[in-house]
């Protein structure tokens, strides 16, 4: 029974009749009445227990009788023979029968999987095909790479007129026998004897063959990670798979790591490391990737595309999240393309943006020196001078009217903006917290990667970090302060957006390309921590992916007055957008000029 089934204009093709006939009769002729035989995947049958039949949606037992060793007999009897890799086909058609074997070797399960032919499965990465490039294929088992390989490989042959070579470890691209199915069109396919042996095969395809394109098929060991490389610097096209469900995977296997550039831990300078904000001693990309394209197949049609693994690697290392291509495709085959922005963390915190990390203000001591300001406090209306007596600490009126002016003031509002020496050494700098989460503090610190520790001894502090409320309230804090020299920045509220602005200003480490934080409230109806993280996302849509990469982001779901900030925004940069999809997941697409 062959059937031919059509998604929009894709074409599924497969020989079920094939694979139910080594099938035992009971098992057989269940199946043949099931309603959905259309979306089988496998049938798994184990000695002593029900047989299972696989679908798409679940699974469900075919019978109330344990399989037994006749009928495993049965079915091997009507394969060829199993490989090195425990792996037998029904000859000139993709099924794929996997067996389990005991200790002395004999077989006491089955794993008969269903193999399809798809036509029209790649047309969300065909411009990436026709590109040249070499490509890496990803997914969790069963997402369908190797579909995606077999018409990968058809296309280049057929459509493209390319030599394409298969390398065909266990017969599941091109099927089983000596002739190859017709899936793979005018494509080669070189067997390989046991699986061990499949760098071998990979090199003496290209020194026997002269392919223009090499495929292979589950790329797992070292020794085939270099067979790859090997390959690519001959000038060869490479379109490969391998497990795992994101780069990120690849990139913490160490056997597979070479594929995308391998990992290399790397000594910054004094310099280097206080320009970046970060450790002395980091990782970095040890070499150009092997394939320049990498594809997650999340799901069979939604596809997240790595146009430059190179540049995503890299991403990856410096501790910020990728923005890749999310294509999809319905069911009249339309393909949709589009930029996804890294979801926020926990407590609405968003990724970093390529911040300068230089530092500057910090004398040699470690302590801040502020220089002289108008209102003749050094730019720190938080602070107060008064005795140092524990028995004579009392609020100084004077100051405390001053103070309370500041805080009318729209930038004091964030913190207690000051300008210090240009001597950008000792770091991390001391903070001690009061009235603010820890946990919070902390989160923003390990996030953001700021030369900051917090402490418990305000003796060894460099500056304060107190909401605004307790500074106004708590004339101790203030004097102590004063007379330990330490500056004191306030937050209006110990949210995590509130914490980082009021963090990187202390640093120095505001990016004057990117609009102050005013301008965003400015944005926002009532100022709340939803608005200003979702102004906040659509801002760093604009900067980072809109405009200089002129491609569209889609930002996550807001609701209906949330978005209606976002469009405000968006005209601002003098670009369009427009909401899409249903309540609740109506979210707004951001279009380049």
């Amino acid at each position: 029974m062959d059937e031919n089934l059509s998604l929009g204009r894709m074409q599924i093709t497969d020989d079920l009749g094939q694979l139910l006939a080594v099938l035992p009769a009971s098992i057989r002729l269940t199946l043949e009445q099931h309603p959905k035989l259309g979306v089988l995947i496998e049938v798994v049958m184990d000695l002593g227990r029900y047989p299972e039949a696989r679908f798409a949606d679940g699974a469900e037992y075919l019978s109330d009788v344990a399989i037994t060793k006749a009928e495993l007999a049965y079915c091997v009897d009507r394969l060829g023979l199993f490989s090195g890799d425990n792996r037998a086909g029904i000859e000139r058609t993709l099924h794929r029968i996997s067996c389990m074997r005991n200790r002395t070797g004999e077989i006491v399960g089955l794993t008969c999987r269903v193999g399809r032919a798809v036509y029209g499965t790649i047309e969300m990465i065909r411009d990436l095909v026709e590109t040249g490039k070499s490509i890496l294929m990803l997914g969790r088992p069963g997402v369908g790479k190797t579909t995606a390989l077999r018409e990968i490989a058809r296309v280049l042959a057929d459509e493209l007129g390319k030599r394409v070579v298969i390398i065909d470890t266990s017969n599941e691209i091109a099927g089983d026998g000596d002739i190859p199915h017709s899936a793979i069109g005018r494509a080669r396919r070189m067997q390989v004897a046991r699986p061990e042996l499949q760098h071998q095969v990979m090199i003496e395809a290209v020194e026997n063959h002269m392919p223009e394109v090499i495929v292979i098929d589950e790329i797992g060991t070292e020794l085939e990670a270099l067979a790859a490389r090997t390959i690519a610097e001959r000038g060869v096209q490479l379109v490969g798979t391998a497990h795992g469900n994101k780069l990120e995977n690849l990139l913490k296997n160490p056997t597979l790591s070479d594929l995308v550039g391998g990992i290399q831990a790397v000594t910054l300078g004094d310099d280097e490391a206080r320009r970046r904000a970060s450790q002395k001693t980091v990782l970095e990309r040890k070499a150009p990737p092997t394939f320049e394209i990498a594809v997650e197949m999340q799901e069979r049609h939604r596809w997240v595309v790595h146009d430059s693994v190179a540049e995503i690697v890299d991403t990856l290392l410096r501790g910020r999240q990728p923005t890749p291509q999310v294509r999809t495709v319905n069911d009249q085959g339309q393909v949709t393309i589009v930029r996804e922005l890294p979801p926020p963390a926990k407590n609405g915190l968003m990724p970093a943006p390529n911040v300068p990390s230089s530092t500057r203000g910090w004398r040699s001591t470690g302590r801040m020196e502020p220089m002289p300001t108008p209102n003749g406090f050094g730019g720190l209306p938080a602070t107060l001078a008064t005795n140092a007596s524990q028995s004579t600490l009392e609020a100084d009126l004077g100051f405390a009217q001053l103070l309370d002016q500041s805080w009318d003031d729209d930038e004091a509002m964030m913190s207690s903006g000051i300008t210090v020496g240009a001597n950008g050494q000792e770091l991390p700098l001391h903070v001690y917290p009061y009235g603010i989460g820890r946990d919070e503090l902390e989160q923003v610190i390990e996030v953001l990667n700021l030369p900051v520790i917090l402490t418990k001894d305000m003796g060894s502090a460099d500056a304060v970090l107190a909401l605004r409320t307790h500074i106004k309230n708590h004339a101790k804090l203030r004097q102590i302060s004063k007379v330990r020299q330490v500056p004191i920045y306030s937050v209006k509220s110990g949210t995590i957006p509130q914490i980082t602005r009021t963090l990187r200003r202390m640093l120095h480490m505001d990016d004057p390309g990117v609009p102050e934080d005013a301008d965003l409230r400015l944005f926002a109806a009532n100022g709340s921590d939803d608005e200003v993280e979702a102004l906040e996302e659509a801002r760093l849509a604009v900067e980072q992916i809109v405009i200089p990469k002129g491609q569209p982001v889609e930002l996550l779901p807001r609701s209906g007055y949330v978005r209606k900030m976002q469009h405000e925004l968006i005209e601002h940069y003098r670009l369009k957008s427009a909401s899409f999809g249903e309540e609740p997941n109506r979210r707004l697409r951001i279009f380049p000029a």
